[in-house]
């Protein structure tokens, strides 16, 4: 068990009951349950520990659980501690394994038996659509062609990841350009090293384009536990598949609105909601009555898809006009009519009347890659030169939003502007940044009927943000509110910034208490490139020579001297070149186990906010790893010296 496990949780027999992903969850429902009134006593357990995602889902009622309790621990006034919730847990858990026995119905269960063996299903119909979309997609990868065509109905997509190479590809084939493929370790025998790289990699790369990771480590990959390693695969394909449901994409999709301002919103909505959107559309066009709201039940009796499909496609509908009254037949007729389209994939007429919403929505996705059925020439097209086309605001609230996402938060959010507009998400990212700065007791969770409740929710915000000594000129509550883009970025980048800040405090100086500066992270930067040999230095965030990405590279190089091939490296000249360089930093970064969210475009144009995360992300990475990790290649045991030492520089910030 690893010494993160042991920090939280003092007692060995618990240390072994859970793995580290597992405990890191559990402990941050802890803290939410704890949050809400400042303590947490047993009495308090039934109800809270039923908002759990994770406890809410073990089958007890509010009333069995608190019974469970009871009997347990007869004291209801008694507070809470981390280690007592634990084992609260494993008997609970272990109460429900004792009713159901092995049968599990529910394919998201997560059961702990009284053996402390977890129980985790997957579904083998999603298992095999994805392992037929990856077979699809890089059946024609140079590295992976060895072990493709996977079969999916074995267990060996499990086995294939462990590399981590094929989830790196997977994400280039998802959102193309993400990983500098030069970065990822395709050697036929990886060593643990190289796998781990690799794995790294992905998962950090995964949360650059929008996927939520936090459940899952390396070791989990490195182990094949399926449902963990398929949950990321889902994720990614599902980002492939509704890529093309955005405006700027597919700017015919204003055909379903009526003026500018339904244009703003239908921009602000979360791609499943526009597929929805774009569905329903299509079905008002037919004798179809009822609205569909989701990919699950309303699309159980296939009836929606029927009609979806002989709208888009009435040359390929069946040919009899019999009324199928049978669901499983109809179901299997929407699946002919589409085979006849060339868009039957993702799933079967079985996974149609279960009501699978994952497959479901790969499916409905797909339909709309094949055939939208939306007008190529349109006039409402001309609302789309009334928006402001602002590529940074969009890039910015892009990184923004991701950074948020990668927080183990019970919210996912989908747009900055929209999403953050109640307050409430940007208190838990404050509390998250800031530990216990947030007033819970004059917060408003959601939903939030009342206007002024959203206003005092971020007048708080401000108002946190000013204690935190942010530079918060003319902005007010309500300016959140009303979604002020250009100062929801502000507050955003200083946000981000104060935390990887606090980040570099508590790490080394905590004894003293000493602030880090931006100037002192500048100058960590050029002694440690100075340290290496090179001659290169970064004399602001806002330097034009950091463009060609090459200053980056030397820095990485110099706290990982196996990070860099210089081979691969250009000279930053062109566009192309430093674009190729960019990328590179990027890929490294994330090799090493910097969690970033820029773009290739941020190095380039040289983003001054960018450009201090970057070497802000680097210098944490390498002021936590223990001195025996940073090796040189063929040397695991070999390394000379301290990355740590920066006594010998004017600059260092001790």
């Amino acid at each position: 068990m690893s010494g993160f496990v042991g920090i939280l949780v003092s007692d060995p027999w618990l240390q072994n009951q859970f793995t580290q992903v597992e405990l890191r969850s559990l402990k941050s429902h802890f803290t939410s349950m704890k949050r809400e009134s400042g303590k947490l006593t047993v009495s308090d357990l039934a109800s809270r520990m039923g908002k759990s995602k994770i406890v809410g889902d073990q089958n007890l009622s509010k009333e069995e659980r608190a019974t469970l309790i009871q009997n347990f621990h007869p004291n209801l006034n008694d507070e809470v501690d981390f280690e007592f919730y634990l084992r609260i847990y494993l008997n609970l858990q272990a109460h429900v394994n004792a009713i159901i026995g092995s049968g599990v119905k529910n394919s998201s269960a997560f059961l702990k038996a009284a053996t402390t063996t977890l129980l985790h299903t997957i579904s083998d119909s999603e298992k095999s659509s994805y392992v037929a979309h990856i077979n699809n997609y890089l059946s024609e990868d140079e590295f992976l062609k060895k072990c493709l065509p996977i079969n999916p109905s074995s267990n060996d997509l499990f086995e294939v990841a462990k590399d981590g190479v094929l989830l790196c590809k997977l994400i280039n084939v998802a959102v193309p350009g993400t990983i500098d493929e030069r970065a990822i370790n395709t050697k036929s025998m990886l060593n643990p090293w190289e796998r781990n790289e690799n794995h790294t990699l992905c998962l950090n790369s995964a949360k650059a384009i929008g996927c939520t990771v936090v459940n899952i480590g390396t070791q989990d990959i490195i182990e094949g536990r399926r449902h963990l390693v398929l949950g990321v695969i889902s994720q990614i394909i599902k980002i492939q598949l509704l890529a093309d449901l955005n405006l700027k994409k597919t700017p015919q999709l204003v055909e379903l609105v009526g003026d500018s301002k339904d244009v703003e919103e239908l921009m602000s909505l979360p791609p499943e909601k526009i597929l929805l959107r774009w569905m329903n559309f299509q079905l008002k066009k037919t004798e179809y009555k009822k609205t569909v709201s989701n990919f699950s039940s309303d699309v159980k009796d296939a009836e929606a898809y029927t009609n979806l499909l002989n709208v888009l496609a009435p040359e390929h509908k069946h040919p009899s006009n019999v009324v199928v009254k049978n669901t499983f037949e109809r179901a299997k007729h929407v699946l002919e009519h589409a085979d006849r389209m060339g868009c039957r994939r993702y799933l079967t007429a079985k996974d149609i009347v279960e009501g699978s919403p994952n497959l479901n929505l790969a499916f409905v996705a797909h339909i709309f890659q094949h055939r939208n059925g939306l007008s190529t020439q349109t006039k409402q097209i001309s609302f789309l030169e009334t928006l402001a086309d602002d590529i940074q605001i969009s890039r910015e609230e892009k990184s923004f939003r991701f950074w948020i996402n990668s927080f183990d938060s019970s919210v996912y959010i989908n747009n900055v502007f929209e999403d953050l507009r109640d307050g409430w998400i940007l208190l838990q990212t404050l509390d998250k940044v800031s530990p216990s700065i947030v007033n819970w007791k004059i917060a408003s969770k959601p939903p939030i009927k009342l206007p002024f409740k959203k206003v005092e929710n971020c007048n708080q915000v401000v108002k946190l943000g000013k204690q935190l000594k942010f530079s918060l000129v003319n902005i007010a509550g309500n300016d959140i509110v009303q979604g002020n883009k250009k100062l929801i970025l502000a507050y955003l980048w200083q946000l981000m910034r104060y935390n990887i800040l606090q980040l570099l405090k508590h790490l080394r100086f905590h004894s003293n208490g000493k602030e880090i500066t931006d100037v002192d992270i500048l100058e960590w930067a050029n002694a440690k490139v100075r340290k290496n040999g090179s001659q290169t230095r970064m004399y602001s965030f806002r330097d034009k020579s950091l463009s060609d990405g090459i200053f980056f590279l030397e820095l990485l190089s110099s706290v990982q001297p196996r990070a860099v091939n210089w081979s691969l490296v250009t000279n930053g000249v062109t566009d192309e070149e430093k674009k190729m360089n960019a990328t590179y930093v990027i890929s490294i970064a994330r090799k090493l186990g910097c969690s970033i969210f820029l773009l290739p475009e941020d190095i380039i144009e040289v983003n001054q906010k960018m450009m201090l995360t970057l070497t802000a992300s680097i210098m944490y990475w390498t002021l936590k790893q223990p001195l025996e990790l940073i090796k040189p290649t063929g040397s695991p045991d070999s390394h000379s010296g301290s990355i740590l030492d920066d006594s010998t520089s004017d600059s260092s910030l001790e």
